[in-house]
């Protein structure tokens, strides 16, 4: 299984992964759900806004099944 985090939006498909963590914050991977095409996105996000984005539940973490993941 792979942690994930979901994203607070009207899709219930979108989330993000940790791909990487720096000192100061992490990869991620944000994948999201245009109308059935998949838009995949790599960006960095500070651990200060990762915390508050958890903190106000923009994020939640999930399990999702690997293969998944992987698929994304």
């Amino acid at each position: 299984m792979t942690k994930c985090y979901a994203l607070k939006s009207h899709n219930l498909h979108d989330y993000l992964t940790i791909e990487k963590e720096l000192d100061d914050g992490f990869v991620v991977r944000i994948v999201r759900d245009k109308d059935g095409f998949e838009e995949v996105v790599t960006d960095f996000i500070s651990k200060i806004l990762f915390e508050s984005c958890i903190r106000t539940g923009y994020l939640t973490c999930v399990e999702i099944p690997q293969k998944a993941a992987v698929s994304a």
